[in-house]
Formats: C-alpha cells, structure tokens, sequence
C-alpha cells in the first residue's frame, strides 16, 4: 500500500452515513457515542498557557523545549511510576495519530517486515504498516510471532482502544523479552491510562495503576528498544491541539528526531506550552475521570438494563458491548443499525478487526444530558 492506494481506502467512519441518517430522524434527535472525541472544556490552565506563549514569531523546536521535555519526564514519575526517564528520550508529535501512522515508514520499514499489532486494535495500526509496504500481522498470541526474524515492530495497546482491556505487567513483560530477543522495537500506545476504571487499576486518590511498558517491573531497568506513545487529547480535552509524545528509547528518539527535522513535523512553540501546563497540573485530570466515571455507570446501568453485556471495559472512553443473548449475534453493523434507530449512534466492532464483529464500542464523551437521554432510550423510555 502506497499513498495512491490510501487515496482508494474508504475512511470506516465515512460509511456510517445511512444509519447516521437514521439516528438523526429520531423524533429527540443524535446521541453520538461514536468516534469518541472530547465534548467538555478545554482546561483554564491549558488555554492560559497557549494564550501567555501565543507571540511565536520564531520557528519552533522539533525537539521541543527542554522545559516540556523535563515535564514529561517529571510526569512519567508521578502518573506512571516510571522513575527516572530520560528528558533526551522524549519528543513531541502532532498528536498520536501521526506517529502511530507514519512510524513503520520512520523507521524505515518495508517489504519483507512484519508489523505485530492487537487482534480487535485501532485500524491506524494497520494502516501504517501497509503505508511502509510492511505486513501487519494482527494477533494477541505472542507465541505466534516468538522468534520470527521478519518481526520488527510489536505494537501494544493498553488500556486497548476499543475494548477497555488493560495487559498486565507479566504480559507486557513476555512482549518485551520476546521482542527484544529479535531486536524488534515495541511501542505502546497509552492514551487512555489516565482513565481507569476496574479497582486492580485504581490507587490512591484515583491515581492510575494501569502499568506502562516503559515500568522498571515491565522494561527491567532498561528503556532499549521501547517506546510509549501519549496524547493529551483525552485527559485534558485536548483534541485541537494535536498534543502528544512519544517517549523510551533515547537512541530511537534521535533517530526519529533526524528524520522528523528533515520533514518539519514540528509542534507549534504555543502547543508545547499548553502541553506543558498539561502535563503540570492533575487537578483537571482528576476531575475529567470523575466525569467520565460518572456518565460510564449511566450508560453501562442502562445497557445492563437493556439485555447488553459489556466485556473489558476496565479503563479508557469506551464500553465494549454485545448482546447478552448469546442466539442474538446479528454483526456489529446490525446491532449499530438496532441503536441507530432509537437514535443513539456507536461504532461497529469490525471497524477494529475480524474479531471484533460480534461487539459494538460505546464512547462515553458525550454531554450530561445527552447520556442520560441515551439511558432512557434504552430502557424503553
């Protein structure tokens, strides 16, 4: 797959539009729980700090500022309990969803290289690797690809988008030993971790548990040959501004570092303060968790109510959801289609794989009034 062939690739979410349709006829309107994207306030803190930096007449760093470099490293430490992170092993990205894209072909990826990445996974995973003229392999079994020499980058998800699920530090651990003795870089995509839900998860004062890869329980002292991608899209409602790093390795940051200067993907001077104030501040992280948490048990109470089962679901914006009845498995597509008509909009699981065309993903970023609006309907009301 070239860039010819993205062009000819239709976009999943451009084929929702008939029952899209059908949701917007309901007589009290859309609920979107769809795609997920942020719907509350950017945080004061956020929006001050782009104001104070927004005179940027110079061009910014690639790198980004040692001082947001520091707070990352800073940040890894006190969310994450990853001591000691090198600030030289950070850099910033135009938010994840370019990195995840373009990283095969960054590190110089192509035919005759596998790309590992999660059974049921965000389709970018996928799609990144067939850009670089690379083969995706999608597979939760580490053993299937355990010693294969073709192997170059294993992608791991957790919390995954879209079921929820989060690896526990013995299967994140397996990942990298099995990596490592290949020489194959992993990286891991951890958006969703400052979102947990499932007790296991949750420390004190909310904090989250969910383990990183780059953990010295998980990387065993050493960061080589891993990396972790972060977006601040979801913990401080952050979409617009296309605000993430990528952190780990200090020789793979370089390397990708060298490239990205050459190609200018560089993060506005305004952005990376804004990040910044992000990073420094967990008040507004505290408080986006309590809302979340408080529409995740309407919309999960509801869909109980209604005959649903919600699998996973132990972190993140999403509830994995199934029909109860097990005689009941019409396909993702269907069951989008079934919710549609009572006016609520989510996204069909084959988006995410094969495996996942017996699920649906309910987001939970959605207004108040809206949720509760989608608990009435699906109790009938």
């Amino acid at each position: 797959m070239g860039l010819a062939d993205l062009r000819d690739l239709p976009y999943p979410w451009d084929t929702l539009a008939d029952v899209t349709a059908t949701a917007r006829s309901h007589p009290r309107g859309l609920v979107d729980l769809s795609i997920g994207t942020p719907v509350d306030p950017t945080p004061a803190v956020v929006r001050d700090a782009l104001a104070a930096a927004s005179d940027a007449p110079r061009y910014p760093l690639t790198y980004g500022t040692p001082a947001l470099r520091e707070s990352v490293a800073a940040w890894f430490a006190r969310r994450r309990q990853v001591p000691g992170l090198d600030p030289a092993g950070v850099l910033p990205t135009l938010g994840s969803k370019e990195l995840v894209g373009l990283l095969p072909s960054l590190l110089r990826l192509g035919p005759g290289d596998v790309v590992v990445h999660p059974a049921v996974a965000y389709p970018t995973y996928d799609v990144g690797a067939r850009f670089a003229g690379a083969t995706p392999l999608a597979t939760d079994d580490v053993e299937e690809w355990a010693g294969r020499t073709d192997v170059r980058l294993v992608w791991v998800n957790s919390p995954s988008n879209p079921t929820g699920a989060v690896a526990s530090p013995e299967r994140l651990r397996r990942v990298v030993e099995a990596a490592r003795a290949l020489g194959a870089v992993v990286v891991s995509d951890e958006c969703y971790a400052q979102l947990p839900w499932a007790d296991r998860w949750v420390g004190p004062g909310g904090v989250s548990r969910v383990p990183s890869l780059l953990d010295p329980e998980v990387a065993g002292g050493s960061h080589e040959g891993l990396l972790v991608a972060y977006s601040l899209s979801k913990q401080s409602n952050l979409a617009g501004y296309r605000a993430a790093f990528v952190a780990g390795d200090r020789r793979l940051v370089a390397d990708l570092l060298a490239t990205r200067k050459h190609l200018g993907m560089i993060v506005p001077r305004p952005v990376q303060e804004a990040m910044r104030a992000a990073l420094d501040d967990d008040a507004h992280v505290d408080a986006q968790r309590a809302l979340y948490g408080r529409r995740r048990e309407v919309l999960l109470g509801a869909l109980r109510d209604a005959g649903w089962v919600v699998d996973h679901s132990e972190a993140g914006l999403y509830l994995w959801a199934r029909p109860a009845d097990p005689q009941d498995a019409p396909g993702s597509r269907e069951l989008v289609a079934r919710l549609a008509r009572l006016g609520i909009l989510v996204a069909p699981g084959e988006f995410y794989g094969r495996a996942g065309a017996q699920h649906v993903r309910v987001a939970l970023t959605a207004p108040d009034d809206a949720v509760e609006d989608a608990a009435r309907r699906l109790r009938g009301e």
